[in-house]
């Protein structure tokens, strides 16, 4: 039986492209939302889940966040994708003779200063990919769709305007989640571990928890805080930093970390993608 990823979407979104560039071994599987991507390897109906988590222009993706801590499953590798965005019409259509273009909430704010040189409305749509296969069936040439040229290949829309991003250097990062954790060390580039934590009901409990990563020469490359239940008065953290949990100096910032918390959830170690570098 052939393995399958799962991907927030439908063919020919950007979560697609992003399983094609790094799992072509696996069949890509799509899901309605971010929740059905990582059910669907919590039942058994894929492998591997491929969730977008950040872009470079757009900033983190709240909703999946939110979801990690439920989610059961483990993150076992990173994958940085460059998104390039294009406007897709109907074959024959015109770029001046777009009205709107229908794209996911995270792309539009990618390609703003595009759409309003060219005085484009931009539409939300719940995915890309969708936003694409819509323009095809409704047929209009006013209409257009933010996506990617392997949307085009799969609705049989012509790129009208090709790598529209506002920034050349667009990249989401996903992360590829499992059911079992993989805590070998691999790759060539280092590695790294990614976290959930709440700090103690003590004074200046993030201050001092923090302080471990330091004194061991831990490098922290990400800590953002969120609500917890929609309550104001408890935030857990998600931080990501250099190594892995086996290394000395990594053991003894975390044996600090914990004394600090009153919760902390390892969600996987995994090779730094040379993208970071």
């Amino acid at each position: 039986m052939t393995a399958k990823i799962a991907f927030q979407g439908e063919l020919g979104a950007y979560g697609h492209q992003a399983c094609a560039d790094t799992r072509p071994e696996y069949t890509p599987l799509p899901c309605a939302t971010f929740h059905d991507t990582m059910a669907a390897v919590r039942d058994g109906a894929a492998d591997l889940a491929m969730v977008a988590v950040e872009n470079s222009i757009y900033g983190r993706v709240a909703d999946v966040h939110s979801l990690l801590p439920e989610s059961g499953l483990h993150i076992v590798a990173e994958a940085f994708v460059r998104v390039h965005v294009n406007l897709l019409g109907l074959p024959g259509a015109t770029l001046d003779g777009v009205a709107e273009a229908h794209g996911h909430p995270v792309i539009l704010p990618q390609c703003s200063t595009f759409l309003r040189k060219h005085g484009i409305r931009g539409v939300v749509s719940s995915d890309n990919a969708r936003a694409a296969r819509e323009v095809a069936e409704r047929a209009d040439p006013t209409h257009a769709a933010l996506a990617s040229e392997m949307a085009a290949q799969i609705y049989g829309l012509q790129v009208l305007a090709a790598q529209i991003e506002d920034r050349p250097d667009n990249t989401t990062r996903f992360l590829i989640m499992a059911a079992q954790p993989d805590l070998t060390r691999r790759g060539e580039h280092g590695m790294m571990t990614s976290f959930l934590f709440r700090v103690r009901n003590i004074p200046a409990a993030l201050y001092k928890a923090m302080g471990g990563f330091a004194t061991n020469s831990v490098n922290m490359v990400k800590l953002e805080s969120y609500m917890v239940n929609g309550s104001f008065t408890a935030t857990q953290f998600f931080a990501e930093i250099e190594g892995h949990p086996d290394d000395p100096n990594v053991a003894l910032a975390l044996d600090e970390l914990r004394y600090f918390t009153s919760y902390l959830n390892i969600l996987g170690t995994y090779p730094a993608d040379p993208a970071r570098r």
